[in-house]
């Protein structure tokens, strides 16, 4: 038997970024390496795009189905961007952690915030490029932004910045694979928590054991000091 029984409740994480830190491919990799994470997947009413997968990139609903979940009070978070809501299903992310498992969500830092306040146990992990010039060269890789757009996500990427003292770790994306080795110990650092102790057990024999020692220690010393 166990001296400590440790809840069977999974972690709920969060794993945040600014433009271009390559959160993305960080997580694929943690899901590629650890069988118990699970990446969960999002609502939107956005319309499905070429690439998309149905309920695996997103769960694509109409518009008005979505306000329809939004007043039945089925998202953790959700948002209006660019004319399209996005949100994260509660129910969902609720029994995958009832099973033990480990819950990433790829959301942006005001979505962060709001499950935050709603499940005050969640990890949340800011992933960061190693410079903003490494960020400025990798959009330039993409070839697909203007320069306008690339301003916008500059400024975008330093409002996010300064919202890094509200995360509780933030971890410098310079080689994939030792981002992901510092999310990896991140994460058997957080099941070790006191507070994911569900119950301390000895048995009777183990206080058995315990009191017999005691007693002659006790005894000894005793005699030491006649």
């Amino acid at each position: 038997m166990n001296l400590i029984k440790q809840k069977k409740r999974g972690s709920l994480i969060i794993i945040s970024g600014t433009t271009c830190a390559g959160k993305g491919t960080v997580i694929k990799e943690l899901l590629k390496k650890n069988e118990n994470l699970v990446l969960s997947t999002s609502y939107t009413s956005r319309s499905i795009r070429k690439g998309d997968i149905e309920d695996v990139t997103y769960y694509f609903v109409s518009r008005e189905k979505f306000e329809e979940k939004i007043k039945n009070d089925e998202f953790l978070e959700y948002a209006l961007v660019h004319g399209n809501y996005y949100g994260t299903p509660k129910k969902e992310i609720e029994n995958l952690l009832s099973d033990g498992k480990d819950v990433i969500l790829e959301i942006e830092v005001q979505g962060a915030k709001i499950v935050k306040e709603k499940l005050p146990e969640t990890v949340l992990i800011f992933v960061l490029a190693p410079s903003m010039e490494e960020v400025k060269k990798r959009i330039i890789a993409r070839g697909s932004e203007t320069k306008e757009q690339i301003i916008t996500r500059f400024k975008t990427a330093y409002q996010e910045i300064n919202e890094i003292p509200k995360y509780n770790y933030v971890v410098i994306n310079d080689i994939v694979s030792s981002a992901v080795k510092k999310i990896e110990s991140i994460l058997i650092s957080e099941k070790c928590r006191v507070d994911r102790i569900e119950e301390i057990s000895v048995e009777n024999k183990e206080e058995f054991m315990h009191e017999l020692l005691m007693e002659k220690s006790f005894d000894n010393s005793y005699k030491e000091i006649k």
